[in-house]
Protein backbone atom coordinates (compact mmCIF):
# COMPACT_ATOMS: atom_id res chain seq x y z
CA UNK A 1 0.00 0.00 0.00
CA UNK A 2 2.93 2.35 0.91
CA UNK A 3 4.33 1.47 -2.53
CA UNK A 4 1.08 1.94 -4.51
CA UNK A 5 0.66 5.80 -2.87
CA UNK A 6 3.78 6.54 -3.24
CA UNK A 7 3.77 5.74 -7.08
CA UNK A 8 0.10 7.12 -7.83
CA UNK A 9 1.54 10.27 -5.78
CA UNK A 10 4.49 10.52 -8.27
CA UNK A 11 2.11 9.37 -11.55
CA UNK A 12 -0.49 11.71 -11.14
CA UNK A 13 2.43 14.43 -10.71
CA UNK A 14 4.07 13.33 -13.83
CA UNK A 15 1.37 12.93 -16.01
CA UNK A 16 -0.18 16.87 -15.08
CA UNK A 17 -0.83 19.27 -17.88
CA UNK A 18 1.61 22.00 -18.64
CA UNK A 19 4.83 20.31 -17.86
CA UNK A 20 7.85 19.55 -20.13
CA UNK A 21 7.44 16.43 -21.54
CA UNK A 22 9.23 13.82 -23.31
CA UNK A 23 8.19 15.28 -26.97
CA UNK A 24 9.13 18.68 -25.75
CA UNK A 25 7.67 21.75 -24.26
CA UNK A 26 3.95 22.05 -23.93
CA UNK A 27 2.37 24.45 -26.45
CA UNK A 28 2.17 28.15 -25.06
CA UNK A 29 4.77 27.89 -22.82
CA UNK A 30 8.23 29.63 -22.84
CA UNK A 31 11.49 28.36 -22.29
CA UNK A 32 11.53 30.16 -18.79
CA UNK A 33 7.74 28.84 -18.07
CA UNK A 34 8.80 25.26 -18.99
CA UNK A 35 11.45 25.39 -16.28
CA UNK A 36 9.52 27.05 -13.70
CA UNK A 37 7.18 24.11 -14.20
CA UNK A 38 9.80 21.63 -14.20
CA UNK A 39 10.84 23.28 -10.93
CA UNK A 40 7.75 23.10 -9.50
CA UNK A 41 6.77 19.70 -10.59
CA UNK A 42 10.16 17.91 -9.13
CA UNK A 43 9.87 19.98 -6.20
CA UNK A 44 6.01 18.61 -5.48
CA UNK A 45 7.49 15.04 -6.43
CA UNK A 46 10.05 15.54 -3.59
CA UNK A 47 7.18 16.77 -1.13
CA UNK A 48 5.14 13.77 -2.00
CA UNK A 49 7.78 11.37 -1.83
CA UNK A 50 9.09 12.98 1.70
CA UNK A 51 5.51 12.88 3.06
CA UNK A 52 5.40 9.44 1.84
CA UNK A 53 8.14 8.00 3.63
CA UNK A 54 7.21 9.94 6.78
CA UNK A 55 3.87 8.17 6.59
CA UNK A 56 5.32 4.87 6.21
CA UNK A 57 7.76 5.27 8.95
CA UNK A 58 5.19 6.37 11.39
CA UNK A 59 2.56 4.27 10.49
CA UNK A 60 4.91 1.01 11.11
CA UNK A 61 3.99 -1.20 14.05
CA UNK A 62 7.91 -1.56 14.65
CA UNK A 63 8.65 2.23 14.91
CA UNK A 64 5.76 2.57 17.62
CA UNK A 65 7.38 -0.45 19.23
CA UNK A 66 10.70 1.27 19.47
CA UNK A 67 8.74 5.00 20.74
CA UNK A 68 6.90 3.14 23.35
CA UNK A 69 10.41 0.90 24.31
CA UNK A 70 11.78 4.34 24.76
CA UNK A 71 9.07 5.80 26.52
CA UNK A 72 8.91 2.94 29.36
CA UNK A 73 12.78 4.09 30.28
CA UNK A 74 11.63 7.25 31.88
CA UNK A 75 8.67 5.35 33.63
CA UNK A 76 10.43 2.60 34.75
CA UNK A 77 12.96 5.08 36.38
CA UNK A 78 10.09 7.17 37.91
CA UNK A 79 8.15 4.39 39.58
CA UNK A 80 11.55 2.17 41.16
CA UNK A 81 12.46 5.76 42.31
CA UNK A 82 8.72 6.40 43.83
CA UNK A 83 8.64 3.04 45.50
CA UNK A 84 12.08 2.82 46.55
CA UNK A 85 13.89 4.64 49.18
CA UNK A 86 15.54 8.00 49.02
CA UNK A 87 18.42 7.45 46.59
CA UNK A 88 22.17 8.00 47.78
CA UNK A 89 24.13 11.03 46.48
CA UNK A 90 26.52 9.91 43.75
CA UNK A 91 24.77 6.33 43.28
CA UNK A 92 23.31 5.79 40.18
CA UNK A 93 22.77 7.77 36.84
CA UNK A 94 23.65 11.51 36.82
CA UNK A 95 20.59 13.16 38.51
CA UNK A 96 19.11 10.17 39.84
CA UNK A 97 19.37 11.57 43.55
CA UNK A 98 17.26 14.94 42.44
CA UNK A 99 14.10 13.25 40.97
CA UNK A 100 12.44 13.29 44.37
CA UNK A 101 13.02 17.32 44.82
CA UNK A 102 11.94 17.69 41.23
CA UNK A 103 9.99 15.71 38.62
CA UNK A 104 11.46 17.19 35.55
CA UNK A 105 14.86 15.30 36.13
CA UNK A 106 13.21 12.21 35.24
CA UNK A 107 13.65 13.11 32.01
CA UNK A 108 17.21 14.20 32.15
CA UNK A 109 17.96 10.81 33.54
CA UNK A 110 16.32 8.61 31.56
CA UNK A 111 17.66 10.38 28.15
CA UNK A 112 20.86 10.04 29.96
CA UNK A 113 20.82 6.33 30.59
CA UNK A 114 19.20 6.36 26.87
CA UNK A 115 21.93 7.38 25.14
CA UNK A 116 24.74 4.37 25.59
CA UNK A 117 22.37 1.91 24.00
CA UNK A 118 18.71 2.57 23.61
CA UNK A 119 18.94 5.53 21.00
CA UNK A 120 21.70 4.04 19.30
CA UNK A 121 19.86 1.00 19.14
CA UNK A 122 16.26 2.37 17.51
CA UNK A 123 18.32 4.87 15.21
CA UNK A 124 20.40 2.18 13.79
CA UNK A 125 17.55 0.18 13.08
CA UNK A 126 15.81 2.75 11.08
CA UNK A 127 18.85 3.81 9.56
CA UNK A 128 19.65 0.51 8.56
CA UNK A 129 16.44 -0.09 6.84
CA UNK A 130 16.25 2.80 4.95
CA UNK A 131 17.43 1.35 1.28
CA UNK A 132 18.03 -2.31 2.46
CA UNK A 133 14.30 -2.81 3.78
CA UNK A 134 13.24 -2.02 0.21
CA UNK A 135 15.63 -3.80 -1.63
CA UNK A 136 14.64 -6.88 0.53
CA UNK A 137 10.81 -6.06 0.00
CA UNK A 138 11.36 -5.95 -4.26
CA UNK A 139 10.54 -2.46 -3.89
CA UNK A 140 13.33 -0.35 -4.62
CA UNK A 141 13.44 -0.65 -8.29
CA UNK A 142 9.75 0.55 -8.59
CA UNK A 143 10.21 3.68 -6.18
CA UNK A 144 13.21 3.86 -8.54
CA UNK A 145 10.73 3.64 -11.54
CA UNK A 146 8.31 5.82 -10.30
CA UNK A 147 10.43 8.00 -11.48
CA UNK A 148 11.66 9.17 -7.62
CA UNK A 149 15.61 9.72 -8.59
CA UNK A 150 18.31 7.75 -7.38
CA UNK A 151 19.68 11.37 -5.27
CA UNK A 152 16.24 12.54 -4.46
CA UNK A 153 15.32 9.16 -2.73
CA UNK A 154 18.36 9.21 -1.09
CA UNK A 155 17.76 12.19 0.51
CA UNK A 156 14.01 11.19 1.07
CA UNK A 157 15.57 7.88 2.82
CA UNK A 158 18.01 10.35 4.73
CA UNK A 159 15.40 12.74 5.82
CA UNK A 160 12.97 9.91 7.49
CA UNK A 161 15.68 8.63 9.68
CA UNK A 162 16.15 12.15 10.71
CA UNK A 163 12.96 12.71 11.58
CA UNK A 164 12.85 9.40 14.05
CA UNK A 165 16.08 10.73 15.14
CA UNK A 166 14.12 13.66 16.16
CA UNK A 167 11.40 12.19 17.69
CA UNK A 168 13.14 9.60 19.57
CA UNK A 169 15.17 11.70 22.70
CA UNK A 170 11.60 13.93 22.28
CA UNK A 171 9.42 10.86 23.56
CA UNK A 172 11.78 10.23 26.15
CA UNK A 173 11.84 13.77 27.83
CA UNK A 174 8.49 14.61 27.20
CA UNK A 175 7.35 11.10 28.71
CA UNK A 176 9.38 11.88 31.34
CA UNK A 177 8.33 15.08 32.50
CA UNK A 178 5.01 13.93 32.54
CA UNK A 179 5.40 11.00 34.69
CA UNK A 180 8.21 13.60 36.77
CA UNK A 181 5.11 15.79 37.11
CA UNK A 182 2.64 12.58 37.99
CA UNK A 183 4.14 11.25 41.04
CA UNK A 184 6.80 14.54 42.17
CA UNK A 185 7.00 17.58 43.01
CA UNK A 186 7.80 20.15 39.75
CA UNK A 187 9.27 23.44 40.50
CA UNK A 188 12.31 25.51 40.49
CA UNK A 189 15.79 23.66 39.15
CA UNK A 190 18.55 24.49 40.64
CA UNK A 191 20.95 24.19 37.50
CA UNK A 192 25.43 22.58 37.84
CA UNK A 193 25.95 26.30 38.11
CA UNK A 194 23.96 27.20 41.06
CA UNK A 195 21.20 29.17 39.61
CA UNK A 196 18.07 28.30 39.94
CA UNK A 197 15.39 28.67 37.21
CA UNK A 198 11.54 28.60 36.94
CA UNK A 199 9.70 25.06 36.09
CA UNK A 200 9.25 26.51 32.31
CA UNK A 201 12.68 27.58 31.67
CA UNK A 202 13.52 24.42 33.22
CA UNK A 203 11.45 22.41 30.31
CA UNK A 204 12.89 24.41 27.76
CA UNK A 205 15.94 23.43 28.75
CA UNK A 206 14.83 19.95 28.20
CA UNK A 207 13.67 20.21 25.02
CA UNK A 208 17.55 21.62 23.93
CA UNK A 209 18.94 18.40 25.71
CA UNK A 210 16.55 16.24 23.40
CA UNK A 211 17.86 18.78 20.42
CA UNK A 212 20.84 17.97 21.13
CA UNK A 213 20.73 14.17 21.12
CA UNK A 214 18.74 14.49 17.93
CA UNK A 215 21.66 16.54 16.28
CA UNK A 216 24.20 13.78 18.01
CA UNK A 217 22.33 10.98 16.16
CA UNK A 218 22.47 12.55 13.13
CA UNK A 219 26.12 11.00 11.95
CA UNK A 220 25.27 7.82 13.14
CA UNK A 221 22.05 7.75 11.19
CA UNK A 222 24.55 9.09 7.55
CA UNK A 223 26.08 5.57 8.89
CA UNK A 224 22.86 3.51 8.61
CA UNK A 225 22.21 4.94 5.24
CA UNK A 226 25.58 4.05 4.20
CA UNK A 227 25.32 0.59 5.34
CA UNK A 228 22.06 0.19 3.43
CA UNK A 229 23.35 1.01 0.39
CA UNK A 230 25.54 -1.95 0.78
CA UNK A 231 23.40 -4.91 0.96
CA UNK A 232 19.99 -5.86 0.03
CA UNK A 233 19.48 -7.13 3.41
CA UNK A 234 18.10 -4.86 5.90
CA UNK A 235 19.44 -6.88 9.52
CA UNK A 236 22.49 -6.84 8.23
CA UNK A 237 22.76 -3.07 8.16
CA UNK A 238 21.14 -2.31 11.04
CA UNK A 239 23.40 -4.66 12.75
CA UNK A 240 26.07 -3.18 11.18
CA UNK A 241 25.21 0.10 12.77
CA UNK A 242 24.39 -0.70 16.00
CA UNK A 243 27.67 -2.57 16.22
CA UNK A 244 29.59 -0.18 15.10
CA UNK A 245 27.82 2.68 17.22
CA UNK A 246 29.17 0.24 20.38
CA UNK A 247 32.60 0.03 19.51
CA UNK A 248 32.66 3.92 19.31
CA UNK A 249 31.71 4.56 22.69
CA UNK A 250 34.32 1.47 23.39
CA UNK A 251 37.06 3.06 21.40
CA UNK A 252 36.24 6.78 23.61
CA UNK A 253 36.07 4.91 27.11
CA UNK A 254 40.07 3.63 26.28
CA UNK A 255 42.52 6.25 27.36
CA UNK A 256 45.41 4.83 25.16
CA UNK A 257 43.12 5.85 21.79
CA UNK A 258 42.75 9.64 23.57
CA UNK A 259 44.43 11.37 20.13
CA UNK A 260 41.26 9.53 18.60
CA UNK A 261 38.47 10.38 20.75
CA UNK A 262 37.59 13.76 19.40
CA UNK A 263 37.41 12.29 15.84
CA UNK A 264 34.31 9.78 17.06
CA UNK A 265 31.12 10.58 16.19
CA UNK A 266 29.83 9.24 19.66
CA UNK A 267 32.51 11.35 21.66
CA UNK A 268 30.27 14.37 22.59
CA UNK A 269 27.28 12.65 23.30
CA UNK A 270 27.23 12.70 26.70
CA UNK A 271 28.34 16.36 26.77
CA UNK A 272 24.35 17.93 26.98
CA UNK A 273 25.20 18.95 30.63
CA UNK A 274 26.77 22.31 29.45
CA UNK A 275 23.14 23.21 28.78
CA UNK A 276 21.95 22.72 32.56
CA UNK A 277 24.52 26.08 33.40
CA UNK A 278 23.73 29.89 33.43
CA UNK A 279 24.07 31.07 31.10
CA UNK A 280 24.31 27.84 28.58
CA UNK A 281 27.49 27.00 27.29
CA UNK A 282 27.00 26.53 23.79
CA UNK A 283 30.28 25.47 22.96
CA UNK A 284 30.12 21.73 22.79
CA UNK A 285 26.54 21.87 20.83
CA UNK A 286 28.71 23.81 18.44
CA UNK A 287 31.85 21.21 18.64
CA UNK A 288 29.16 18.22 18.55
CA UNK A 289 27.29 19.46 15.79
CA UNK A 290 30.12 20.33 13.47
CA UNK A 291 31.65 16.82 14.07
CA UNK A 292 28.17 15.20 13.22
CA UNK A 293 27.83 17.70 9.83
CA UNK A 294 31.05 16.15 9.08
CA UNK A 295 30.04 12.40 9.77
CA UNK A 296 26.82 13.33 7.32
CA UNK A 297 29.11 14.63 4.70
CA UNK A 298 31.39 11.91 4.24
CA UNK A 299 28.95 9.02 4.41
CA UNK A 300 26.74 10.74 2.98
CA UNK A 301 29.13 11.14 -0.18
CA UNK A 302 30.07 7.12 0.31
CA UNK A 303 26.32 6.35 0.35
CA UNK A 304 25.48 8.69 -3.07
CA UNK A 305 28.62 6.97 -4.44
CA UNK A 306 27.67 3.76 -3.45
CA UNK A 307 23.48 3.99 -4.31
CA UNK A 308 23.98 5.55 -8.30
CA UNK A 309 26.41 3.16 -9.14
CA UNK A 310 24.30 0.08 -7.60
CA UNK A 311 22.96 -2.53 -10.09
CA UNK A 312 19.28 -2.17 -8.50
CA UNK A 313 17.84 -5.39 -9.39
CA UNK A 314 14.83 -5.88 -6.42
Amino acid sequence: MALTGRASTLSSEKSSPGVISGAGVSPGRTPGGAAAAETVRRGGQGRGLLASELGVLFRRRRTWAMLCALAAIPVLIAVAVRLSSAVPPGRGPAFLDRITQNGLFVGVTAMLVSVPLFLPLTVGVVAGDTVAGEAGLGTLRYLLVAPAGRVRLLLVKYAGAVAFAVAAPLVVALVGAAIGAALFPVGPVTLLSGDSIGAAEAMLRLLLIAAYLAVSLMGLSAIGLFMSTLTDVPVGAMASTVVLAVVSQVLDALPQLEWLHPWLFSHYWLDFADLLRQPVAWDSFLTNSLLQGGYVAVFGALAYGRFITKDVLS
